[in-house]
This record gives structure tokens, sequence and C-alpha cells, in this order.
């Protein structure tokens, strides 16, 4: 994607504003509000959390697949239904289910608890070749997004955004391949319930924490545009 293209993307700046990143632009300084905002609040928490402690408490108790995939399954389900009532957007809560469902179908095809994890590695391992192939492009993935937000056209010619954005990618690269280097051994021995564990502390919370210092390094690029601008 060249910067020209930039100009006519607004579409493509508006989903970006949507996600983590764009509910932190603007903000003068990083808070917990902005962050917990730009993890989806106690709702966005709690439906990206939910579903894998009701996989690990019922196998915890149970060992068994199908029970084990199904809770997940059913809480999602629960939310859909929430999100209904309270007249909310339902596509994420619907998209959540997918991946739940998708997820639980490979569990039950191999009767393996630890298969219920299989398409999370794939998925981590494609950020991750996304993440480097923008590298390689020198189109860093999180520098694109920042021009997106901030309306920023040639920003591949300005140093400091190119500095923190090949920074923040690397970065990036690092958190998805954490996981891996974490839950694939874990996997490989079946070790179910240290999976789920690792996937829980692992998504949100590592999540939460990326974005913030993503933030924190691009403040400062931010705040300078904004002077120079003035």
């Amino acid at each position: 994607m060249s910067e020209e293209v930039l100009d006519s993307a607004p579409r493509a700046a508006a989903v970006v504003a949507g996600s983590g990143l764009g509910v932190l632009n603007g903000v003068e300084k990083p808070s917990g509000q902005a962050l917990w905002a730009a993890v989806g609040k106690s709702r966005g928490v709690a439906e990206s959390l939910t579903p894998g402690v009701g996989f690990l408490s019922v196998y915890t108790v149970t060992a068994d697949v199908v029970l084990s995939v199904a809770a997940p399954m059913v809480l999602a389900a629960v939310f859909i239904i929430l999100r209904v009532a309270m007249k909310s957007q339902v596509m994420p809560a619907i998209a959540g289910l997918i991946g739940i469902s998708a997820s639980a179908s490979v569990a039950l095809l191999s009767g393996r608890a630890e298969d219920n994890f299989v398409l999370g590695f794939i998925v981590n391992g494609l950020w991750i070749v996304g993440l480097v192939i923008s590298l390689i492009a020198r189109r860093p993935l999180t520098g694109l997004l920042f021009a997106l937000v901030q309306g920023v056209n040639q920003w591949r010619g300005i140093p400091a955004i190119m500095h923190v954005s090949v920074l923040t990618t690397v970065m990036w690269v690092g958190i998805f391949g954490l996981r891996l280097v974490i839950q694939v051994p874990l996997y490989f021995s079946g070790e179910v319930a240290a999976l789920a564990v690792a996937k829980l502390v692992l998504g949100i919370p590592l999540y939460a924490a990326g974005l913030w210092f993503t933030w924190l390094l691009f403040r400062p690029v931010l705040e300078a545009s904004r002077v120079s601008g003035e």
C-alpha cells in the first residue's frame, strides 16, 4: 500500500479508529481509563476472558472434551443474547462465537482437548508473518495504522515515525511470538489446563500491555507533529 492510497481510504481509517489504537488516538496522556476503553471496557474483557475461563473450569472438573469445548460456545451464545437484549452491536459477539466454534470443531474432530487451541496458534503465526512482511517491505504495520488514524500521508519519509513504527512492529512480533513460545510446548506435552491458563494470561493482559507501550512510543511523535503543524 502506497502513501497515496491512504488519501482514498476513509473506510480503512474508520476500521482502525474502532480498534484499540483508534480508541487511544487523541488521548493527551495515556491513562488507565483510556486503556480500559481500548480493550473494550467491562463487556469486551468479559467476552474475551469468560469463554476461556469456562473451558478451563469445565476441563479441570470433568476432563471431558465435549463438555469443555461446549462451555465456551454456550457462554458466547449468552453474550449474543445479551447484546440483542441491550440493542447493541452483535457482530463482535457473533465473530467471537464463530471463532470459538471453529476451535471447538478441531478439538471434537480429533477428540483431544488441546486441539481447541490449534487455530489460535495459526492466527498468531499469521500475525507474525504479516508483521514481518510489513517490516521487509519497509511499511511496518503499526506505522500504517498510525498513518490511517492520524491522516499522515508521507509518514515513511519522516524518520521519527519510521523509527517508532519499526520498533513497535518488532514489539508486536515479539508479543505474538511469546504466545507461541509458551503455549506450543504445553500443547505438545498435553498440559491442557496449563495451556488454557497461559492463553488467558497471554491474551487480554498482554494485548493491553502492547497497546500501552505502542501508545507511549507513538505519543512523542504525535505531539511533535502537532507542534510542527501549529
